[in-house]
């Protein structure tokens, strides 16, 4: 798939718009204003970025608790989901969710569910009833490494790939699942796509969390799934900067290998493209100026929108319930 520096430029802004707000997010945490716990993507940005621009309005995304990456890549509304950490009725959620229970049905961005593992199967029940209302437009599912140890993980390959679903599985192995290391929770022979692939879905593993590799990838993929009407498995090898929930850096913790994270952080994806953009000319130091400016502009933005709302209503507990 070929890459104009005008598409370029765009994926670029884009995950350099969700670092922007990301890093605001930390650093505005400990104002406490923010009450729900967040879990931020700092580092794997690209993989959101580099997925969701290959899909289009009426396809679907769910997503876990890592997910403002997501929301942002799939065109969430940013003030609301500001407004919903902040816990204020203009919130995404009403208010009522917080950073992990994300929404926008606009965007159709269908939900967040923190549980390890959860929005799986709810994503294969999306894809399943796309499939009875004939409906052709994709599902993608966001789960991370430690997701996959789930049983449920199993079960909703097997029945997408049953019924020929039109669902990809987005992996976002960043390994590391809270501070456990996947060496440490699964066997060296443990093979992530040969689980996916023994369920009769077919698998991609890309080892870099490359942006525009990501993607071509992502691109060939879609356009698989539309033709042959099967499910995919899409594994992206990536690392989080951050602590697993909160808006520190936890390296002090001893839990994370000190030259990895060393490396991960030298070969930062948004530096390396920035870096190479201005060597080749696409962007010049003036255009990055200016287009910080209204990326800050756009995110103070949403801040003063969410601690001008107000909070909801206590009689809200009793509406959107079962029972």
């Amino acid at each position: 798939m070929k890459i104009n520096n005008t598409l370029i430029k765009n994926l670029f802004y884009k995950t350099l718009r969700i670092r922007s707000v990301e890093l605001e997010i930390s650093k505005r945490y400990a104002e406490k204003k923010m009450r729900c716990p967040i879990h931020l993507s700092v580092g794997q940005e690209s993989v959101a970025v580099g997925v969701c621009e290959n899909l289009k309005k009426n396809d679907s995304i769910f997503s876990a608790h890592r997910s403002h990456a997501h929301y942002l890549a799939k065109g969430g509304n940013l003030k609301k989901m500001i407004a919903e950490l902040h816990g204020r009725e203009t919130g995404s959620a009403g208010g009522l969710g917080g950073s992990m229970h994300l929404i926008d049905l606009n965007a159709n961005i269908l939900g967040a569910v923190p549980i390890v593992g959860s929005s799986i199967p709810i994503g294969v029940g999306k894809a399943w009833s796309n499939k009875l209302k004939n409906n052709k437009d994709i599902v993608v599912i966001f789960l991370g490494d430690g997701s996959t140890e789930e049983g449920v993980f199993l079960e909703s390959l097997d029945f997408a790939s049953l019924h020929n679903l039109k669902v990809i599985f987005v992996c976002e192995n960043n390994n590391f699942s809270v501070y456990s290391d996947i060496k440490k929770r699964q066997s060296k022979l443990r093979n992530i796509c040969k689980i996916a692939e023994a369920t009769g879905v077919e698998s991609v593993h890309l080892k870099s969390h490359d942006l525009f590799e990501i993607y071509n990838t992502m691109g060939k993929i879609v356009k698989k799934v539309k033709k042959i009407s099967r499910p995919f498995f899409f594994q992206i090898d990536t690392y989080r900067y951050l602590e697993h929930c909160g808006p520190n850096y936890d390296d002090h913790l001893g839990y994370r290998n000190e030259k990895l994270t060393k490396l991960w952080h030298k070969k930062d994806e948004i530096n390396r493209i920035k870096n190479n953009l201005i060597k080749r000319r696409i962007i010049s130091e003036n255009y990055l100026i200016k287009l910080n400016r209204k990326i800050f502009s756009e995110i103070d933005s949403a801040f003063k929108f969410a601690i001008n709302s107000n909070y909801p209503n206590k009689k809200i507990i009793f509406k959107n319930i079962y029972k």
